[in-house]
């Protein structure tokens, strides 16, 4: 994929405190579409996938994951757990995907 643009999608987790606000955020940053279940395998199964998005690098910024962990840490734990499995198994040839977390 050398060459292919990225393209970041920036993610406020300031009101991010439970699994359902992970959902309905990130859900907004990457555009998901209308069937997005609203659950963890519903998660993987978008992020795995983004063939709605254009090609190119897709990055997930998420600012502040602190705040979830700190309201539902098994939340958090398991939204993790998630991400980290989609960037493993991520396998478009037109795009990739990648995860960020910033901190304070």
């Amino acid at each position: 994929m050398t060459g292919a643009p990225m393209i970041d999608h920036a993610m406020d987790g300031t009101r991010v405190r439970t699994k359902p606000d992970f959902y309905e955020a990130v859900a907004e940053v990457m555009s998901f579409p209308d069937w997005f279940g609203h659950n963890l395998d519903a998660l993987y199964d978008c992020l795995t996938d983004l063939s709605w998005l254009p090609p190119g690098k897709h990055v997930l910024v998420w600012f502040r994951p602190d705040v979830l962990a700190d309201a539902d840490p098994a939340g958090y734990r398991a939204v993790q757990g998630v991400l980290a499995d989609a960037v493993a198994d991520f396998t478009d040839p037109e795009r990739g995907f990648s995860v960020v977390l910033i901190e304070p």
